[in-house]
């Protein structure tokens, strides 16, 4: 028994870490005594997005690195060797404590304790080999008091009863979630060759478990538990000191070791944002708690969480060409969390047409919002239709042309100028049907004497063609006018002359009954 426990304690110092099937490929050269050079500052991930307006006044730290995240957005508010890769004690359980959330279902489930013995110094709360207790006792003697002998039980059980396996499967996971300057050599965070990460890579991991895992964010803000399991209770105090003295701080965990300094992740939530830091490498337990609540203050009074679009509101209505007073919907297809300087103002710009056209179907990218924090362009958020759009028909269009209100008034007036057009001719007719008939009544009402002689009547040569027959007297025949023997233009021409001069001896014999009116006075 002695013999395996030092082979695995050889094995586990030198850095040679198995997976289950594959050597992680970079567990050789973590192994190394020569540690792999520094990376530069991150550029990538959570590290490259850096909050608009970043205030000049700073707080001064004495950490050998630090970092300063927004929860929600991912944003950095500060960061100072961040990407170093250190020494990082007992923040390495936050990878142990990820793993048996992944992979024990029920935290009611029974964990027997293999034959390990912390030493008198670790941090531990007494566990004995062979001991039985549920692994929600025992995460929680993990997360509060930090203790190494839970740290080696939960390994063993949830690696199989391998602990080298189970470390092969920390390595895997920080690879899966971009953990990129991480690699573990140990579950419980001993000072051990091969065991380091970085303020970016804690910070990252310490979000992704709080996010996914609502029992990890509840148990690492208790200050005090009861071990109910085990072979008898016991009672834990956290070693986060800032967890009974700062009501707004949320905890995560602590870390010490002489390699490693004093390390925290800590977390807080002030003015609807939440910000978690890590600090690493302080000189003491005042130090790391000093340096964490200036980080956490610098963040929570120099910015501010906006949300200046919401996914799924309406951001504008234009309206449908054809389609008179027919608006549609469009929405943000995204929404936007921005951490802004304290004294800084975003402004949005919708670039939606005025006018759609159908046919477009549903939730098709009609835009874009734009928000800028000054001259910085925060986002770019597309905009997209919340309903299908149909193509008009040329029948419909038709309709709506007719219907509207400007082709019914010339409908109207056009109604309306025929209409009086046809009564203006009818009273045009009606005038000259009635100065006829009174012409025709007058002309009956003239005395024989009134009228022309037919000797006063012009006369027009007789056709050669239709002479008539010698009479006496040089007459025309009883019955016949001199105009009868004429051709019908030339008797309708007679015709006419004979009512014009008919007209003038009414006319004439009017003015001879006026001028005798007027020399004979009744």
């Amino acid at each position: 028994m002695k013999l395996r426990k030092r082979l695995v304690a050889l094995a586990v110092g030198a850095g040679l870490v198995l997976a289950p099937n594959a050597l992680a490929p970079n567990a050789l050269a973590a192994s190394s005594s020569k540690r792999p050079p520094r990376p530069p500052p991150p550029t990538a991930g959570i590290a490259d997005q850096r909050a608009a307006g970043t205030p000049a006044t700073q707080p001064r730290l004495t950490a050998r690195a630090a970092v300063l995240v927004e929860e929600s957005t991912g944003q950095v508010l500060y960061a100072s060797r961040a990407g170093d890769e250190l020494a990082i004690a007992s923040t390495t359980k936050l990878m142990t404590a990820l793993l048996t959330l992944e992979h024990v279902p029920h935290l009611s489930t029974m964990f027997t304790a293999p034959d390990y013995y912390a030493a008198p110094g670790d941090s531990q709360i007494g566990l004995v080999p062979r001991e039985r207790m549920s692994v929600h006792d025992l995460l929680l003697a993990l997360l509060i008091p930090s203790a190494d002998d839970a740290a080696e039980d939960l390994a063993y059980n949830v690696g199989g009863h391998s602990v080298a396996r189970f470390i092969g499967m920390m390595n895997a996971r920080a690879r899966e979630l971009g953990l990129t300057h991480t690699h573990y050599s140990t579950p419980s965070g001993l000072d051990t060759p091969g065991n380091y990460s970085t303020a970016t890579d804690l910070v990252k991991l310490s979000i992704y478990v709080l996010e996914h895992h609502p029992w990890f964010k509840h148990a690492v803000s208790l200050y005090r538990a009861r071990l109910r399991t085990g072979r008898h209770r016991r009672s834990v105090v956290s070693t986060d000191t800032l967890l009974s003295e700062v009501p707004w701080f949320n905890g995560v965990k602590t870390g010490h070791t002489g390699a490693a300094g004093y390390v925290l992740v800590g977390s807080g939530t002030r003015n609807g944002m939440t910000l978690v830091s890590a600090v690493l490498g302080t000189a003491s337990e005042a130090a790391r708690d000093a340096n964490t609540l200036a980080l956490l203050r610098y963040g929570f009074s120099d910015f501010r969480l906006e949300r200046p679009v919401v996914a799924g509101s309406v951001v504008a209505r234009p309206t449908v060409s054809d389609s008179p007073g027919v608006r549609v919907a469009v929405l943000a297809a995204g929404g936007v969390s921005e951490m802004v300087a304290a004294d800084s103002t975003l402004t949005i710009r919708v670039n939606v047409p005025r006018q759609l056209t159908g046919p477009l179907r549903d939730h098709t990218v009609v835009g874009s919002l734009v928000v800028s924090s000054g001259r910085r362009v925060v986002a770019r958020v597309p905009v997209e239709l919340s309903r299908a759009l149909p193509a008009v028909s040329e029948l419909t269009i038709v309709g709506r042309f007719l219907t509207r209100p400007t082709t019914l008034l010339v409908v109207v007036l056009l109604i309306g100028g025929a209409s009086v057009l046809g009564r203006r001719r009818r009273r045009r007719l009606r005038a000259v049907a009635s100065t006829s008939a009174e012409l025709r009544t007058a002309a009956e009402l003239q005395t024989p004497a009134e009228l022309p002689t037919p000797a006063e009547l012009p006369t027009a040569p007789e056709p050669a063609t239709l002479p008539d027959p010698p009479a006496a007297d040089g007459l025309a025949p009883a019955g016949r006018t001199a105009a009868d023997g004429l051709p019908p233009a030339e008797r309708a021409a007679a015709e006419r002359e004979r009512r014009r001069a008919e007209r003038e001896a009414r006319r004439r014999a009017g003015q001879d009954q006026a001028a005798s009116s007027a020399r004979d006075p009744a």
